[in-house]
């Protein structure tokens, strides 16, 4: 059964058009048929190569209709900030106590967070934290003394993006159940921070493909320049 969607669906995909996000979104959700509620990612392809320094891209978007997921926080912070990122609605908050917990293993959180005084403490899980994606970034807002907003963010919509080895840029906009407007805000808002996160190092074209998808279903590829000139 699942091949027989996946073979009605490629068949309401033009693979050699490429659509307007409205439209994109639009042909995602009705190609969107599994049980269960299917992420929309996004993925686009940019002209860097994140080997070097100065064609690095990273940073973070505050998607304004949510992204569909419970995101599970943990901060280190002490005593003041500790008590902030408590009422911010952080469950997993601590110092000394909370490094101890993930050396022994305890990785029950999606995003860190830490104060600036942390670090020296948060540094010591390396090696645990880093090839996870976890370790906190002043560059995406992770490591910062308003630990009650970073909490807001990460649990209301914030997602980071770090460009991988082949220079693809990748992420979870929403679900399919969300309605069509909140999925098209979701990809402006996204391709703008990734436009304005372009290094100093990019040459040439920046944006060479965008292409929207559900868990289940098919890409579908966006118009580029339609794309940068609505969110420019």
């Amino acid at each position: 059964m699942a091949g027989k969607r996946m073979a009605a669906a490629l068949q309401a995909v033009d693979r050699n058009s490429s659509y307007s996000v409205s439209d994109a979104v639009e042909l995602v959700k009705s190609n969107a048929k599994a049980k269960f509620d299917e992420t929309i990612d996004i993925s686009v392809n940019l002209g860097v190569d994140p080997k070097y320094a100065d064609q690095m891209v990273r940073g973070v978007c505050n998607l304004p209709s949510g992204t569909g997921r419970t995101v599970r926080v943990a901060v280190f912070a002490r005593d003041a900030k500790a008590d902030e990122a408590r009422e911010a609605g952080a469950e997993i908050v601590g110092a000394e106590d909370l490094m101890e917990k993930v050396q022994g293993g305890f990785m029950d959180f999606d995003r860190v967070i830490a104060t600036p005084d942390m670090m020296a403490i948060v540094g010591r899980l390396g090696k645990v934290l880093g090839p996870r994606g976890l370790m906190p970034n002043p560059k995406v807002g992770t490591v910062t003394p308003n630990v009650a907003q970073a909490v807001k963010d990460s649990m209301g919509g914030a997602v980071e993006f770090r460009v991988e080895k082949a220079g693809i840029v990748h992420a979870g906009i929403g679900k399919a159940s969300f309605s069509n407007d909140d999925l098209e805000k979701n990809v402006n808002a996204f391709v703008s921070a990734l436009l304005k996160a372009k290094p100093s190092g990019a040459k040439g074209t920046f944006v060479k493909k965008i292409t929207l998808s559900s868990s289940m279903g098919p890409g579908v590829q966006l118009n580029v320049n339609e794309t940068i000139a609505s969110v420019s």
